[in-house]
């Protein structure tokens, strides 16, 4: 009789079938579309991976120590937050990412949320679905000429400036890891950023230092009538401080894509308010990005398997 195959735990109920035509040396084990940290860890000590790729939920040392034979956690993404990153160090485990795999897909939608901030595009829909005609007395925002500040110049915060630059917007960046820019973002350090910007767009990681990043005090550091622009970690902001700052109107409108606690449930403060565009953390979620991520999370993790 063969031995079985090493264990591949994926924490979501599904993985591209590219990706998976990459790993028939393994066998794959499903933790479902919303597995907690307990089915993952009772996943671990059932089936002991030798990897795991991480869709959804959270890893921790819990799910590591049930896994002995665990050698790489590879995520599905770019964002490694949900992984403890000190437990798996001091366990002798990598943790790898899919960096670049989705920055199309999340640039886009960045872009989609601002536009639909500036342009007043949902407000506006459901005015029409209404039968009102607001032509004489609606009037939007035009981006070209105004400032954009990106906190985080990776490879999705470099594409959504590219496509602002496109659109006639001075783009600022802040990234003190970024080594090189294109001549057209200016770097510039927070204080500035929030200063000189009409509309703010969060690209960077969440780390044990940037937490609420935007807070009321940096809130009340930029200009009135910012638009502010979250596809990165919902962690980054502090809520109650923005939805304060969208009612008083000291910040125009939000396009928000992550929030501190996921999936937002009924009854969250955002909901109903008018000015603040929702989205469920799909900037990543796109056929094409779905394969990307898929594919390149899995060579991560072989890349690592195979020394």
């Amino acid at each position: 009789m063969s031995a079985a195959k090493p264990t591949f735990l994926v924490t979501g109920n599904d993985l591209a079938e590219q990706a998976l035509a990459l790993l028939n040396d393994y066998r794959i084990v499903y933790a479902g579309k919303a597995p907690t940290e307990d089915d993952i860890v009772s996943l671990c000590r059932q089936h002991d991976p030798v990897a795991i790729i991480v869709r959804y939920g959270k890893v921790g040392a819990a799910a590591m120590d049930a896994a002995p034979s665990l050698k790489v956690i590879s995520k599905h993404g770019s964002g490694t937050d949900t992984i403890d990153k000190a437990a798996a160090a001091a366990r002798g485990i990598q943790v790898v990412a899919a960096a670049g795999a989705n920055a199309a897909a999340v640039a886009e939608h960045a872009l989609a949320l601002l536009l639909a901030c500036a342009k007043s595009v949902v407000a506006l829909n459901e005015r029409m679905h209404a039968g009102h005609w607001d032509k004489s007395t609606h009037k939007s925002v035009e981006l070209e000429g105004r400032t954009v500040g990106l906190v985080g110049l990776g490879a999705i915060g470099l594409r959504f400036a590219r496509m602002a630059d496109a659109m006639g917007m001075r783009v600022l960046g802040h990234d003190p890891y970024a080594k090189e820019v294109p001549a057209y973002v200016e770097r510039v350090d927070l204080s500035t950023l929030w200063r000189e910007s009409d509309a703010i767009s969060l690209h960077c990681p969440l780390t044990a230092d940037n937490g609420r990043l935007l807070n009321a005090q940096t809130l009340a550091a930029c200009r009135q009538g910012v638009i502010i622009v979250n596809t990165a970690r919902g962690g980054l902001i502090d809520e109650a401080a923005l939805l304060a700052a969208i009612r008083s109107g000291h910040v125009a409108s939000a396009g928000l894509d992550s929030f501190a606690v996921e999936p937002m449930t009924a009854g969250h403060p955002f909901h109903g308010e008018a000015r603040i565009t929702l989205s469920p953390h799909v900037g990543g979620v796109t056929s094409d990005a779905y394969v990307k991520m898929g594919v390149a999370a899995a060579r991560n993790a072989l890349a690592v398997l195979n020394g």
